[in-house]
């Protein structure tokens, strides 16, 4: 690879660092070899659960040129969401932190727009698209790949000295870049995240999406299986004890980014007020955010079916 590749690697990656990523990695745009069979596999054993999007566009999730044709480089991102911010009441329903603030599609997207028109701006005329947890793309292979960190036995991306607490999102593009090395595992022999897991989803390096929490929480739009109760752990929507057990995580920091700050009330609500919350509560607190994805409805679901008798 050039030096001129070397060269527009370092322009994106100095870039991303200006406009606030935590880390920037790129890696060819190639077949996802390892991936197809591995994905299969899941698919085969219906870890999707009721996600049946995950089975669409098999082709497309494992070779990102079927997304950009003449696609020669995938750009990963990772943005950090880490907060210490905590609810008041302690006995109250829970919420993954990642979804305190404003909902990050929108706000990653925002910021992906000035690094779009850095490369095409700096660096000639070339396709550009982006993603952002959206398109049939495998972002967790290619942040992998492109060095951003490793998947851990709960498959989340671990990146070393500054833990899992970040954003994924994606560029492909046709413009030819340095890859980076792949990252490489750093797990050892601990299993934390498979011990703490609530629902026993965990197995090193794989996760029963019919059997997780932030699952069962979002994506689930049937009832949720009587086999739960009282083993969802408080949590109202999502779940963060895999990452809260990870040992890597000690060394995140918190977040600098003003929209990801808790909304207006969130952490302020008691028991009670979740216990009692109504459709105009929920839109005032949670306009905006990614908790609409699950709708009132699934909320109260949700929050009904912590606190059944």
């Amino acid at each position: 690879m050039g030096s001129e590749a070397q060269r527009r690697s370092l322009s994106i990656k100095t870039k991303a660092r200006e406009l606030g990523f935590l880390a920037c990695g790129v890696a060819r745009a190639d077949l996802l070899e390892d991936e197809a069979p591995r994905l299969e596999r899941w698919l085969r054993r219906g870890g999707q659960g009721g996600m049946a999007y995950m089975e669409r566009h098999f082709d497309v999730r494992i070779d990102p040129r079927r997304l950009l044709p003449g696609a020669k480089s995938v750009i990963s991102l990772a943005y950090n969401y880490q907060t210490d911010r905590v609810r008041t009441d302690p006995e109250a329903p829970k919420v993954s932190r990642y979804a305190f603030g404003r909902d990050y599609h929108k706000v990653l997207r925002k910021r992906l727009m000035p690094l779009i028109d850095h490369v095409q701006e700096q660096l000639g005329e070339v396709e550009v698209r982006a993603f952002v947890d959206s398109a049939p793309v495998l972002e967790k292979a290619w942040a992998e790949r492109a060095g951003i960190g490793w998947r851990g036995k709960h498959t989340n991306v671990i990146r070393k000295g500054q833990g899992s607490w970040f954003f994924l999102c994606e560029m492909i593009t046709d413009l030819e870049l340095e890859p980076d090395a792949p990252a490489t595992d750093h797990c050892g022999t601990c299993r934390r995240c498979v011990d703490a897991c609530p629902t026993a989803a965990i197995t090193p390096y794989g996760v029963d999406g019919s059997r997780c929490i932030s699952y069962l929480t979002i994506e689930l739009k049937d009832a949720i299986p009587d086999e739960f109760t009282g083993r969802m752990d408080g949590w109202a929507f999502g779940c963060d004890v895999c990452q809260e057990v990870c040992p890597w995580n000690r060394f995140a920091v918190p977040h600098s980014e003003p929209e990801f700050g808790p909304r207006e009330g969130l952490l302020e609500l008691s028991q009670r007020e979740w216990v009692e919350m109504t459709e105009a509560v929920f839109e005032r607190i949670f306009t905006g955010s990614a908790v609409k994805r699950a709708k009132f409805v699934g909320l109260r679901r949700n929050i009904d079916f912590l606190y059944r008798s």
